[in-house]
């Protein structure tokens, strides 16, 4: 059965309920139901986290007044700088987006072991995976929006899948990362398609001036996890520099068949003058080979053979499925300030993504046996992009760009049969490919230093579904100095993916199987949100506060018909509103903490007119994060995640009520490092230090052995430990 749940990535989990071996989807046999304290904790969970904010301000208030002995620096202003928002340097008081920014320390202190688990600890931000196993899929969701409607970019170049429309943040190492922007609402006026919910721009580490960076680590952890990484940067010939890293880890996965081997490199060739002329040329290379294990079947289930072989066991749901990435990027930039009032950026850049997919199933409707099949999806995509800043007087600019891609697509398979061996009269190959042309304004106005308007448009030309307008307009008002009221509204859209147009007819027999859809129309929708930020007691508490609204019509869904053959179609329309929460307080006596409370309120407006809770969708969201350091170089980071329960799973387009419910959950991260000699650091991290169990996804499973079907879970990953040793010089 060639359609997965995890090789359609780009399809939301609703389009394929296809369990292991089974060609449909019966409906589970079990319900989720909320007991009393669960509901009572999710009333209570706003009042919380409010009353946690002012009791932190008087805190913070007090902490100040008592004047720590310690010399501590500034760590949120409202004159932190971000390019992402605007293409262009602003500070972020000047902005309309509410925005997230890390750099190089946050990274280093806190516990995440992935780029995913770092944001998720932010504001408004969800992070998904289909299990936390070693090769695992992980995808952002901003504000309760797709994977695929946030982009991606490292040192601005899409990583976004072009065949499913998301970015898979897990192949991206740490070690690589100098700064993250992460900017929330509609950024379709200069990002295009998919930039719907949110951006997040990686802008990788480069050389600094009379200083050489290297740095080496290798560590080692349960699973049988280890880890080498390894990186050095410097200017080499007066202007010219470079940064290097290199990473290879492995791991056996908590679960049968979720093992990883990952290796990467990365090079970034900067030539700087300054503001007369900055040029660089970045580089990287992944390479990832994974088991996919699949949901965890119920208690009680046996090993299964087929002609010898074991495909499943109570651990995993198959033990012979497999798959491997292949990713490479490639761009130069040049960036130039010649005169005062003129700004002007060239980029030109180039992505080849091939992923591998192997398969094998049981079905005992309509056939019998072992099959399976290989597949390889290759993506090729070439940009190119100029844009101007024009800076007509000292209180207004202009903003000018073009942009082109052009995408190649080939989907290749072939079947195997009931040994596992290729069948070759079954290969198969198909090519197509779609290009876009982007142009936009943006208009930036501030008369005074109390309020800002901002303006723009973009017109896309995409080769397929033809031309669309995508307007935008921002306020600022800044009635204190260190006080931020803003207003972002603009449209959004996402392009049809490769996938859903060009995905080739496969016949799965008695009338089943699927094809693409050339005639989609591209997904629309508005994204409004309305931000407060405020700065107190001398930059050391940060306090924001926003509320969002946003809507997709013509949302693309997978849909059978009677006989079970899947197409895409323009069906559905999605909608959320909610408020984020969030502060961050410090560091006060060495100490800093930072809450962030999330409600999200998403609906699935299906076809039939039935309105529901959007699945995998949580109304309720908290993280915190707390960090201590001691004088003689120890440093303790935890982190706090709150998930409430959400849909699982829908029995029909017509229910309003789930089958299925993912239980809520609490987990807790700890990471302990200490420097020593100026050079070496020792750390020891903890990831769910107190082995919760919990579900991401759901899927249905089949014991062959009582041809029963149950929904099951996707688990997250138990208490897992890492030790490292770090020599930097």
């Amino acid at each position: 059965m060639p359609l997965d749940l995890e090789d359609k990535k780009g399809t939301s989990p609703d389009r394929f309920n296809f369990g292991p071996g089974i060609f449909f989807a019966p409906g589970p046999e079990r319900l989720n139901n909320l007991g009393k304290e669960e509901k009572m904790r999710k009333k209570c969970l706003v009042l919380f986290v409010m009353l946690g904010l002012f009791v932190l301000a008087g805190f913070a208030q007090a902490a100040d007044d008592a004047k720590s002995e310690t010399d501590e620096t500034e760590t949120v202003t409202m004159e932190e700088v971000v390019v992402t928002a605007t293409k262009t340097e602003e500070k972020r008081k000047d902005i309309p987006n509410s925005v997230i920014l890390m750099d190089a320390t946050d990274i280093q202190e806190s516990p995440a072991t992935s780029l995913g688990e770092l944001l998720a600890n932010e504001l408004g931000i969800d992070w998904r995976t289909y299990g936390d196993y070693g090769g695992a899929v992980e995808e952002i969701y901003i504000r309760g929006m797709s994977g695929d409607a946030t982009q991606i970019f490292v040192n601005g170049v899409s990583v976004n899948s072009p065949s499913i429309g998301s970015a898979d943040v897990g192949r991206i190492p740490l070690n690589n990362i100098e700064r993250i922007e992460v900017v929330k609402g509609s950024g379709s006026l200069l990002y295009g398609t998919g930039a719907m919910g949110g951006t997040v721009n990686i802008i990788t580490k480069r050389p600094e001036r009379d200083k050489m960076d290297l740095k080496a680590r290798a560590g080692y952890g349960s699973e049988n996890t280890y880890e080498l990484s390894a990186e050095q940067g410097m200017f080499a010939l007066g202007n010219f520099g470079y940064y290097l890293t290199a990473t290879r880890r492995e791991t056996d996965g908590f679960r049968d068949n979720s093992d990883l081997t990952h290796n990467d490199i990365s090079l970034n060739l900067v030539f700087d003058k300054g503001d007369v002329l900055d040029i660089s040329l970045y580089g990287d290379y992944i390479d990832r080979e994974y088991g996919r294990p699949g949901v965890k079947p119920p208690e009680g289930t046996t090993d299964f053979f087929v002609n010898g072989v074991k495909l499943y066991n109570q651990d995993s749901a198959n033990l012979l499925n497999s798959g491997g990435d292949e990713d490479a990027h490639l761009v130069l930039q040049i960036k130039s300030s010649p005169l005062d009032w003129l700004d002007f950026s060239l980029k030109s850049d180039y992505t080849n993504m091939e992923n591998y997919t192997y398969l094998r199933y049981y079905s005992t409707f309509p056939v019998t046996g072992l099959p399976g099949s290989k597949s390889w999806v290759t993506n090729e995509v070439f940009g190119a992009e100029g844009n101007v800043n024009i800076k007509l007087f000292e209180v207004a600019n202009l903003l000018l760009g073009a942009e082109y891609k052009d995408y190649d697509w080939k989907n290749e398979s072939i079947d195997l049969d009931a040994l596992g061996a290729e069948i070759s009269s079954t290969r198969s190959s198909t090519k197509a490919g779609v290009h876009t042309k982007g142009a936009f304004a943006e208009a930036q106005y501030r008369p005074n230093d109390y309020f800002k308007v901002l303006a723009g448009i973009r017109h896309e030309d995409h080769s397929t579904f033809g031309a669309e307008n995508i307007p935008r307009y921002g306020l600022i008002i800044n009635p204190l100095e260190n006080t931020a009221l803003k207003l972002n509204h603009g449209k959004h859209f996402k392009a049809p993916t490769p996938n859903d147009l060009f995905w080739p007819y496969e016949d799965w027999g008695w009338g089943m199987g699927a094809e693409g859809n050339r005639n989609l129309k591209p997904e629309m929708g508005w994204h409004t949100d309305v931000t407060a930020e405020q700065t107190l007691i001398d930059n050391k508490l940060f306090l924001t506060l926003s509320y969002f609204h946003w809507d997709i019509d013509d949302k693309i869904r997978w849909v059978p018909d009677a006989s079970f053959f899947y197409r895409p179609e323009n069906l559905d329309s999605f909608n959320a509103k909610g408020w984020e929460i969030g502060a961050k307080i410090g560091p006060f006596y060495n100490l800093t903490l930072t809450l962030n409370y999330t409600y999200t309120d998403a609906e699935e407006n299906k076809s039939g007119g039935v309105e529901r809770q959007a699945l995998y969708t949580p109304k309720n969201y908290f993280k915190s994060n707390l960090i201590y350091w001691f004088d003689h170089g120890l440093t303790l980071a935890a982190t706090v995640r709150y998930m409430d329960e959400r849909p699982g799973y829908y029995l029909s387009d017509t229910d309003t009520e789930p089958n299925y419910i993912l239980q809520s959950y609490w987990t807790t991260d700890l990471k302990i490092e200490q420097r020593l000699f100026d050079h070496w650091i020792l750390s020891l991290q903890s990831n769910n230090l107190f082995d919760k169990g919990y579900d991401t996804y759901a899927e249905n499973f089949t014991d062959q052995s009582t041809v029963l079907t149950t929904m099951e879970g996707y688990p997250g990953a138990g208490r897992s430990v890492f030790f490292s040793v770090s020599y930097e010089y």
